[in-house]
C-alpha cells in the first residue's frame, strides 16, 4: 500500500491481514521471527490478533476514553493547585473521580519470588482505566527454534 498517514504518524507501507491494516516491518517481523519455530503460522497469528481486536477494540476504546476523561480532571487539578499541594487532598480527590478505589473485600493475593522492589511499590489502591494489552493467544510464543 502506499504511504499513508494517520494520527501524525507516517507508515510506508501497509499490509493486509483479514480486517487487520499492519504495518510492512511488523508484519515481516512476525513472519520472518515471531511465529517460527513457535507452533502458531503467522496466518494463525494474524487471525488470532484479528479476533482479539474484534472482542477487545470496543472495550478498549471505552477504556482509554475513560483515562482521558480522568487525566483531563487529574490536569485541572494540579492547575488549580500547583501553589498548595496537599497529598491527602490530592487522594481524597482522586476517590472522588473513581480513579482510586478501595480494594475489594475478601480478596487477598500472595506471590512468592518477587524483586523487594516491586515488592513494596503498592499503595493499597487500584487505578480504575488500565489500557488493554494484547497479547497473541496468551502464551509466549517468541521462543528460540
Amino acid at each position: 500500500m502506499a504511504r499513508r498517514e494517520r494520527s501524525g504518524v507516517t507508515f510506508q507501507r501497509m499490509k493486509q491481514f483479514g480486517r487487520l491494516e499492519v504495518d510492512a516491518v511488523l508484519a515481516r517481523f512476525v513472519e520472518d521471527e515471531l511465529t517460527p519455530c513457535s507452533g502458531v503460522t503467522a496466518a494463525e497469528f494474524w487471525g488470532g490478533l484479528e479476533a482479539i481486536v474484534a472482542d477487545l477494540g470496543p472495550r478498549n476504546t471505552a477504556l482509554l476514553a475513560r483515562r482521558d476523561e480522568l487525566q483531563a480532571k487529574i490536569d485541572s487539578w494540579h492547575i488549580a493547585n500547583r501553589q498548595n499541594h496537599d497529598s491527602s487532598a490530592y487522594i481524597e480527590f482522586l476517590r472522588e473521580i473513581g480513579y482510586l478505589q478501595e480494594p475489594p473485600t475478601g480478596f487477598s493475593i500472595t506471590t512468592t519470588g518477587v524483586d523487594p522492589e516491586i515488592t513494596s511499590i503498592g499503595t493499597g489502591f487500584r487505578p480504575l482505566a488500565v489500557p488493554i494489552a494484547l497479547t497473541a493467544f496468551g502464551r509466549p510464543i517468541a521462543s528460540a527454534c
